[in-house]
């Protein structure tokens, strides 16, 4: 692989970690051990809305920028990625494969509706008894508003936005 091929693809495996929420240093460290394995010096520099590699192969050097808005989490997807960087240090994934392997990992669907449901109302009733809720009704309208609102903001035509935005709000120094 050329120098610009390997720093494209360390650069889309930073971009697919950066926009799913794993944590800046983390994201960095995953960068940077990838860069090793496959033989370059890397320097990621993250920032709201793209990413900057330094790519440096003996004499010579690369500096690449590319778009990267973190206003999602998709852990699965965080999983997946560090999965792969992990294979290529072990051997079990070649250059080549990696590339096919971040593509896919970066268009894999979210989560199912049905699933972040669930997760919400049983977040939600856990929480209402850590906090003193005592009567099993009470708890069941906890659920139900939990599932509803979290259904709700699923299937909201803005629900993809709705970080990005509430992000750029605060920034201008407005208040939710």
């Amino acid at each position: 692989m050329t120098l610009q091929e390997r720093s494209d693809l360390i650069l889309n495996f930073a971009r697919v970690l950066h926009v799913n929420g794993q944590s800046t240093d983390e994201t960095v460290a995953a960068a940077k051990r990838l860069g090793k394995d496959l033989d370059l010096r890397v320097s990621i520099i993250p920032r709201w809305g793209e990413l900057q590699l330094q790519a440096r192969d003996g004499a010579s050097s690369l500096v690449s920028v590319g778009a990267a808005d973190p206003t999602g989490v998709d852990m699965d997807r965080v999983a997946s990625a560090m999965r792969a960087v992990d294979d290529v240090g072990d051997g079990r994934l070649k250059p080549p494969a990696v590339v096919e392997a971040i593509r896919a990992i970066s268009h894999a669907p979210p989560a199912p509706t049905w699933l972040f449901t669930l997760a919400a109302a049983a977040g939600a009733a856990a929480l209402s008894v850590l906090f003193g809720v005592q009567h099993l009704r009470a708890v069941a309208l906890v659920i139900a508003s939990a599932g509803v609102g979290a259904v709700q903001y699923e299937l909201s035509p803005t629900a993809a936005l709705r970080g990005a935005t509430r992000w750029r709000h605060w920034r201008a120094g407005g208040a939710l």
